[in-house]
């Protein structure tokens, strides 16, 4: 019998900070009015593909909030096939999940931050001389945080022990941050257990470890499946294998806020832009950090369904007038509510 997980690995919606395109990890920026019509159609989405997620996680930064809120929201429509789940599960929020932090580069335009190839450069020692100048965080940094919601929170459930037979997990979480979840991911898979689906169509040489970088509510689609059959060496699924590199509640019914004393962690919205996509190699290398101390057993086997899926953004268009990319006030009426209902009977 095969025990499955379906795993969605989610960015937010549109952001404030997105459309005047300044580096936003710490800050707690808001979504747009488009942004937010970016998320409820993600969440209708997924409804009406029937998905009962039985887990969702986010970033604890608004932006990612609400964007896990609008899809625990659509969960409670009615599914549009039977036999579904009823249970909605509350919202874990992670501070690890955020993005990376920008220090000194927080709030400043994505013009102003020198290109990591140059790093030495002239421009970036002089703004390391300012006062009260903060690095960039790390990839070790952020590995770190990966790797403790990965051993905390998702590998559990894939333990063949416990748990229900199959899961639906959605981690709605940060454009880098989220390349960096992946890659520490495909390190804790078996070698060669990764494969495309058939119906994926992907560009040529592309690598698993660099994928591309994720839309605003794009959405990476991975079905996980460990069988005690015997695996079919037919099959030529891609090389996996990677070298090396708290808790306080706050519950509305439906969510619960999760703190780690870990260090101070960021999230941007950045173009995810630093991501390799001309790595030829299906072997990824992961940074410099070490293996991580858990993986899973030689019988999981994971197939990407869909690669920053946005399909539920066709015919999406943002409103005109600078509304669209104005801050999304939950206080304001929609067009709707400023019409009365009739009254019935």
């Amino acid at each position: 019998m095969a025990r499955q997980m379906k795993l969605f690995l989610i960015r937010h919606g549109e952001t404030v900070d997105n459309v005047a395109q300044v580096y936003a990890g710490s800050r707690d920026s808001a979504l747009t009015n488009h942004g937010y019509q970016q998320a409820t159609r993600l969440g209708l989405h997924f409804n009406a593909l029937g998905l009962c997620f039985t887990h969702i996680y986010s970033s604890h930064l608004q932006r990612a909030a609400k964007t896990a809120g609008l899809i625990r929201e659509a969960q409670t429509r009615p599914l549009l096939y039977e036999g579904a789940a009823t249970v909605v599960p509350d919202i874990v929020q992670l501070p690890v999940l955020m993005e990376r932090d920008f220090g000194f580069y927080e709030g400043k335009k994505w013009y102003e931050k020198p290109l990591e190839s140059k790093v030495g450069s002239e421009q970036s020692l002089e703004h390391k001389k300012a006062v009260g100048f903060v690095d960039i965080e790390s990839k070790d940094s952020m590995a770190q945080r990966v790797d403790a919601f990965l051993d905390g929170h998702l590998l559990p459930l894939l333990d063949t022990l416990t748990g229900s037979t199959d899961q639906a997990v959605a981690v709605v979480s940060h454009g880098i941050i989220l390349s960096v979840l992946w890659k520490r991911l495909l390190l804790r898979l078996p070698p060669k257990s990764v494969s495309f689906s058939p119906e994926l169509s992907v560009a040529p040489r592309v690598s698993l470890e660099h994928l591309g970088a994720w839309s605003n509510t794009g959405y990476l689609e991975l079905h996980m499946k460990l069988s005690t059959q015997t695996p079919n060496t037919t099959q030529n699924p891609l090389e996996s294998t990677v070298s090396v590199n708290t808790i306080s509640q706050n519950d509305n019914a439906t969510v619960v806020i999760r703190h780690l004393n870990a260090q101070q962690i960021t999230q941007s919205d950045a173009d995810t832009k630093e991501q390799d996509r001309s790595d030829a190699s299906i072997q990824h290398t992961a940074s410099a950090t070490q293996a991580p101390s858990s993986k899973l057993a030689p019988e999981w086997t994971a197939v990407i369904q869909t690669v920053n899926g946005k399909a539920h953004l066709k015919g999406l268009k943002r409103t005109r007038g600078g509304v669209g990319s104005a801050r999304h006030d939950a206080s304001q009426k929609s067009i709707d509510g400023f019409f009365k209902r009739q009254k019935i009977g």
